[in-house]
């Protein structure tokens, strides 16, 4: 599935199954077929070369490249653009489109629908996972945007920052509490909490409810179209059901501005888009950034003397939070691209309706554009708001909630190693990488992290 604070790929919470990698008599019945193989010379996204060291995997696709031709999850091709500057290139350019209905003259079936059969999504509720803020392009992606981008302004985000710390620090206050023979799972009591906390405050999405949208998002990202199929429908009748509630007792919260925005002006928002919409911002708003923090601190754990650096100087906190989204970003590879005319990227004919995927993962680590692109290095990033990575993505589609994102890494990162300064990993970083490493296309994700806050004695 599809759904990130990035505009981009999939979205996996930390309960989710690990999709396999290759059908076979041990594939679960309701599993992903696979293509893997079916096309040599064009790698499909769920090679297990790919799956499981996306960076050595998409690396070499890197030197082969800046475009290599390959295939998606149902088999369609799809090129892979790798190479830094490429990326970004390609993704400002208006030519290259989320929405492949709106390139001029291409007949057939929306190449969209075939990924929506894959997954075993109902007809009636396929709209509202194709035709979201993440899939449109101008005019109506502009407009869309403008109606929650208020919600996210520097100075909104700014005021929002006591709340963060507030239930920053209430969290880690209650880490001991979760603890099991001195270990804590810190994606379950704390990169997950934070995030999911904030963006539902942010929309709108009472306390009740908001464990009911971990399953929806443990669902989504499974892999599994049984799953998916009967979850897209009971997701969308609880935010329709929310909607009605909130209609009947605006609050001030996002939720409440998306309705004044449908009812007071019914030509600037559709009530599918409205549901769209608290889907996208609520699952999108939180994924992304568990795993963020997540990933993040298992990097600094393993890079002692990065560690150290940052404890030592905590003004380092907003290169350090574009650094780790560089280097262990959980957002790997862009949602579809359709060129919308005959072109050229980077020397390589591009037709018409092709489809293209970013791989951030090799651009992120592309030796053309960095320095020892495989080293964690904290004070890479340039000081002040200059931003020399694509973990966010780039050009009109970049993330919307970016800035916090990043808020909430620096207060994470910032109050976990000073709340808890002798944390350490529970088990070896090996055995962490095999036993809880999710394996997904697009994605780079824990499943747990297993830490002990002091040292055993």
């Amino acid at each position: 599935m599809t759904t990130s604070p990035t505009e981009s790929t999939t979205a996996t919470p930390p309960d989710s199954t690990t999709a396999p990698a290759a059908s076979g008599p041990g594939t679960p019945p309701d599993a992903l077929p696979s293509y893997v193989g079916l096309h040599p010379g064009e790698p499909n996204v769920m090679e297990p070369e790919l799956l499981n060291d996306p960076y050595a995997g998409y690396g070499k696709l890197r030197e082969q490249g800046a475009l290599v031709r390959g295939r998606f999850l149902d088999d369609s091709p799809v090129w892979l653009v790798t190479r830094f500057d490429v990326v970004r290139e390609v993704m400002r350019d208006p030519r290259f489109v989320n929405n492949p209905t709106t390139v001029p003259g291409l007949e057939g079936k929306d190449p969209r629908a075939q990924v929506i059969e894959l997954f075993g999504i109902p007809d009636h509720v396929a709209p509202y996972l194709v035709d979201t803020i993440l899939t449109s392009d101008p005019p109506d992606h502009t407009r869309l945007r403008r109606l929650v981008s208020r919600a996210f302004t520097a100075r909104r985000i700014q005021d929002l920052r006591p709340r963060v710390e507030q239930i920053t620090d209430e969290l880690l206050d209650r880490l001991p509490d979760h603890a099991q023979d001195g270990v804590v799972d810190l994606v379950e009591h704390f990169a997950y909490p934070l995030p999911i906390t904030v963006i539902c405050d942010l929309v709108g999405i009472d306390e009740e409810e908001r464990p009911l949208w971990r399953q929806f998002g443990a669902a989504l990202a499974s892999l599994e179209p049984k799953r998916i199929g009967a979850t897209v429908p009971a997701m969308v009748d609880h935010i329709q059901e929310v909607i009605r509630r909130r209609r009947a007792a605006l609050r001030d919260d996002l939720l409440s501005a998306l309705i004044r925005a449908r009812d007071d002006d019914g030509g600037r928002l559709s009530e599918t888009e409205m549901v769209t919409m608290v889907l996208t911002l609520v699952l999108a708003g939180h994924e992304t950034t568990a795993h963020l923090i997540s990933n993040g601190t298992l990097a600094l754990l393993t890079h002692p003397d990065q560690r150290r650096l940052l404890a030592a100087d905590p003004a380092l906190l907003p290169r350090a939070v574009h650094e780790l989204m560089r280097w262990c970003g959980p957002i790997q590879a862009t949602q579809l691209r359709y060129a919308s005319e005959d072109t050229e990227v980077a020397g390589t004919p591009v037709r018409k309706g092709d489809a293209l995927m970013f791989s951030l993962v090799a651009a992120n680590h592309d030796p053309r554009h960095y320095t020892e692109p495989e080293k964690l290095d904290l004070t890479r990033q340039p000081a002040g708001r200059a931003e020399d990575h694509v973990g966010f993505g780039h050009g009109m589609h970049y993330c919307l909630g970016a800035s916090l994102a990043r808020q909430e890494g620096e207060v994470a990162f910032g109050k976990l190693l000073a709340r808890y300064p002798e944390v350490e990993l529970a088990i070896p970083h090996e055995q962490l990488e095999e036993q809880e490493r999710m394996r997904q296309p697009g994605a780079w994700r824990l499943r747990r992290l297993p830490l002990r806050l002091r040292p055993e004695n």
